[in-house]
């Protein structure tokens, strides 16, 4: 397992605050209401790109820049917001990025990354499907993967959560999405990187368990994906370098229902008025869940936004 240490996050966080501003944490008083507990919510979703990922894009393409500083271009597998990452570091590093994502994506979010100048291929039924053809477009047209994992990714993305902890050192449970585990391992970076002792909850997709069934395993265990909503939490195989991580670091993986996630949505626009996606919203639907348990009680609780690109037209309905 790798975890980088403080000082390179720090030099990771130069790299990111030379694109964007630290975003802010808020405690917002109807959220902290609903759960019965002090909640600091930090808001991801007020990044240049809407979404935690773009950290983790600007540290990788940084570095990926000058190790090959003759790279003919960058191409991603993505069901958004890791594609818009890409996009955006690409350009900001002279790079041409090319991002595969499956049929039915989401057409907002395709329009984002092709507004960021990035060539758009639609390719297979889910993203499992579109990394493997991305794989061979990368080996076809001299292209470099950037991978869904990647320790300049977790460096990137720890980041955020490190200006969560150093502004709430009293915080003590985190509960943090899981797609293909960068975010949790960000997590897990910062508080290991500060000697802080916290707990980290993972919340993953009731329809898209993969991680969930790891832990319990303790091995990976590939699971279908049929979630009609937290498209950022649509993994069917777990990554090997960040289940290691989790297998290490996390005691408790819980599963969140599209339901759940869309009544979280809600509550997030009522009690803060910011949007959330599905996957934005999950870690409120796990601490709702939790809430429920009477597992909040006396807890001072760390919730990620970590993302606000949802279409439009879904949230309508999500809202009515």
């Amino acid at each position: 397992m790798y975890l980088p240490t403080i000082e390179q996050l720090d030099s990771a966080a130069r790299i990111v605050y030379g694109a964007m501003l630290p975003t802010p944490q808020h405690a917002w008083p109807l959220l902290e209401a609903e759960l019965g507990t002090r909640t600091w919510l930090k808001h991801e979703n007020h990044t240049p790109l809407s979404a935690f990922k773009v950290r983790g894009g600007l540290v990788y393409m940084d570095a990926l820049a000058k190790r090959e500083p003759g790279l003919r271009g960058v191409i991603a597998a993505t069901r958004g917001n890791h594609g818009q990452s890409v996009a955006y570091a690409a350009r900001r590093n002279g790079l041409q990025a090319t991002i595969v994502v499956p049929h039915g994506n989401s057409s907002e979010k395709n329009a984002a990354m092709r507004a960021l100048g990035a060539t758009l291929i639609e390719h297979g039924a889910e993203f499992q499907e579109s990394r493997e053809h991305a794989v061979a477009l990368a080996a076809r047209d001299g292209l470099h993967m950037v991978p869904s994992y990647h320790p300049d990714l977790v460096a990137g993305v720890a980041t955020g959560w490190l200006e969560l902890f150093r502004a709430c050192p009293e915080i003590d449970l985190v509960l943090v999405p899981i797609g293909q585990g960068s975010g949790i391992c960000g997590a897990i970076a910062a508080r290991h990187a500060l000697g802080l002792k916290m707990e980290i909850i993972g919340v993953v997709s009731s329809h898209a368990p993969a991680y969930q069934l790891s832990l319990a395993r303790r091995a990976a265990v590939e699971a279908p994906v049929t979630t009609q909503l937290a498209d950022g939490l649509a993994c069917r195989a777990p990554d090997a370098q960040s289940l290691a991580t989790v297998l290490e670091c996390v005691d408790e993986i819980i599963a969140v229902t599209d339901d759940e996630v869309a009544a979280a949505m809600r509550l997030l626009f009522k009690a803060t008025h910011n949007v959330a996606e599905g996957a934005g919203a999950a870690a409120l639907a796990g601490a709702l869940q939790l809430r429920s348990s009477g597992r909040l009680a006396g807890r001072t609780l760390g919730l990620p936004l970590t993302g606000g690109n949802v279409d439009s037209e879904q949230f309508s309905k999500i809202l009515r």
